[in-house]
C-alpha cells in the first residue's frame, strides 16, 4: 500500500513537472533561463533588467534546483548556482566559437506608423553594418538619419521591424537578455534620478543587472570617471559636465564587452572632453569595443578605426577612417606672397583664388597635379613666395560629400529634417 502512494506521488510530481514546463517555455521559449551559451556577462538563473531604470526580479526560488532537477523543468542545466555569476573568456571558452565582430546587423528595418493621415516613417532601411572587435568604430550622419533608432534596437529599447541583429555572438531574438548585457549605452539626454548619490545610482544600476555584490566595481569606476570626490553627493547637486561623467559610470557597471557613447561631448567643456577621451582610450586598450556616434568630426577622424556614414536610413559608406579619406583627392596649397599678387596663376586642373588676408589659395587634385607643377605656375606668374603650406581634406569634407548627394537625391517630403543636421561643426 505504502509503495502504492509512493508511486502515485512521483507520478504527481512528474506531472507537475510538465505542466510547469510548458508553463515555462511559454515566456522563455528560447530557454534563457539555463541558457548554455558562456560569456552572458550577467544573472544566468535570475531575471534581471537590462535596459536601463526598471525594475528588476528575482529568481523565484529555482537556484534550489540543480541538475536532475533543472533539466527536468526547462529541459537545461545552467552552469553553476551562483546567481549573477560572471565567467571570463577563459572560463567560458572566451571568443574561439564566435566570430570576430562584436555587432553584425544584417537586413535591419525599422519602420514607424504615421498617424493622423500622415505616411508610415522608414527610420530604417535594410541595413547592413559589422563592428569588429576591440576596434573605436564611428557611427556618423546628419540628424535625422536613424543612427538613435539604430542604437536603441541595439540596447533593446525599440523593436525591430526585421532584419537580424548579434551582439558579441548573441542572436538578439534568441538571446535577448545576453545581447543587451553585453552592451553598455552612455545616452545624449540627461536620465539621472536626482535623489540617488553617483554610489547609489551605480549600486541600483549594477543590482538591475544582475551583479553580485562581490563583484561591484563602485568606487573603481567612480575614481576612473572622476568622480571619487562626489560619490555621496546628491545627483541634483552635480554639474552638467559631472551627470555626464556619471552616465558614463552607469554604462560601466555590468562590465560590457561593447561600450555605446552617443553624442559624450555635446555641450561640455575641454577638460571633460579630454578626460572622456583618455578614458576611452584606456577602456579601448583593455579590449572594449567601442561605438562613437558624433557631431564633432574632428573626433571621429582622430579617435576612430573604423567609420560608417548612414544618412536617410541607409548605410552609405563604411571603410577605415583612412581609406575614407583617401576618396578625397583635392589638395589645397596657401602660398603667403612677399608682395600683393596682382595677375592670379592660370594652370590647367588648377583653381587659383585669393583671400582677404592676400593669400594665394590653389586648389588641385593630386592625381591629376603635382605640387611641383602648381608651384612652377605660381612662379611663371612672377609671384615671390615667402611662405607656403598645404592643407588636405579632412572626415568633415568627405561625410560633407557624402551625405549632401544623397540629400539631393532625396524625396521632397524627406529632406527638411535630414538637412538641418548637414552642418559644420567645429570643437
Amino acid at each position: 500500500m505504502g509503495k502504492t502512494r509512493l508511486v502515485g506521488q512521483s507520478a504527481l510530481f512528474t506531472a507537475l513537472q510538465h505542466i510547469f514546463a510548458v508553463a515555462i517555455r511559454a515566456f522563455d521559449p528560447a530557454c534563457i533561463l539555463g541558457d548554455l551559451q558562456p560569456d552572458a556577462r550577467m544573472a544566468q538563473c535570475a531575471f534581471a533588467a537590462v535596459t536601463g531604470d526598471t525594475g528588476g526580479f528575482d529568481d523565484l526560488g529555482f537556484r534550489r534546483f540543480d541538475g536532475h532537477g533543472w533539466r527536468s523543468f526547462f529541459g537545461c542545466r545552467p552552469r553553476g548556482h551562483v546567481i549573477g555569476a560572471f565567467m571570463s573568456d577563459e572560463q567560458s571558452g572566451g571568443k574561439s566559437h564566435m566570430s570576430d565582430a562584436a555587432i553584425r546587423i544584417e537586413g535591419l528595418r525599422k519602420t514607424y506608423r504615421g498617424g493622423k493621415g500622415q505616411p508610415e516613417k522608414h527610420a530604417l532601411k535594410g541595413i547592413d553594418l559589422t563592428v569588429p572587435r576591440g576596434s573605436v568604430f564611428g557611427l556618423l550622419g546628419p540628424n535625422g538619419a536613424g543612427k538613435s533608432t539604430l542604437i536603441n534596437i541595439l540596447a533593446g529599447l525599440v523593436v525591430k521591424s526585421s532584419g537580424r541583429v548579434s551582439i558579441w555572438g548573441f542572436d538578439q531574438d534568441q538571446n535577448p537578455r545576453q545581447s543587451r548585457a553585453a552592451i553598455g549605452v552612455m545616452p545624449q539626454e540627461l536620465n539621472l534620478d536626482p535623489f540617488f548619490t553617483p554610489r547609489g545610482a551605480l549600486e541600483v544600476q549594477a543590482g538591475l543587472y544582475g551583479v553580485p555584490k562581490s563583484e561591484r566595481r563602485s568606487d573603481e569606476i567612480l575614481e576612473l570617471v572622476g568622480l571619487s570626490d562626489k560619490a555621496e553627493a546628491y545627483a541634483r547637486t552635480l554639474s552638467g559636465g559631472m551627470r555626464r561623467r556619471l552616465l558614463l559610470a552607469k554604462a560601466l557597471v555590468h562590465h560590457p564587452k561593447i561600450l555605446v557613447l552617443d553624442e559624450p561631448t555635446a555641450g561640455v567643456d575641454i577638460e571633460l572632453r579630454q578626460m572622456l577621451w583618455a578614458n576611452v582610450r584606456k577602456l579601448n586598450q583593455q579590449g572594449m569595443t567601442i561605438i562613437l556616434t558624433t557631431h564633432y568630426l574632428e573626433e571621429a577622424q582622430e579617435m576612430c578605426d573604423e567609420i560608417a556614414i548612414i544618412n536617410h536610413g541607409e548605410k552609405i559608406a563604411q571603410d577605415s577612417t583612412a581609406n575614407l579619406l583617401g576618396r578625397m583627392d583635392s589638395r589645397t596649397m596657401v602660398i603667403v606672397p612677399d608682395t600683393p599678387v596682382v595677375d592670379l596663376p592660370v594652370t590647367e586642373g588648377v583653381e587659383a583664388s585669393l583671400r582677404e588676408d592676400g593669400s594665394l589659395i590653389l586648389q588641385y587634385r593630386s592625381a591629376r597635379t603635382s605640387a611641383e607643377q602648381v608651384l612652377e605656375s605660381v612662379r611663371a606668374a612672377g609671384i615671390r613666395i615667402r611662405d607656403v603650406r598645404t592643407e588636405e581634406a579632412d572626415l568633415e569634407d568627405v561625410f560633407l560629400a557624402l551625405t549632401s548627394s544623397r540629400a539631393d537625391d532625396a524625396p521632397a517630403d524627406d529632406q527638411d529634417q535630414p538637412r538641418r543636421g548637414l552642418h559644420r561643426v567645429k570643437l
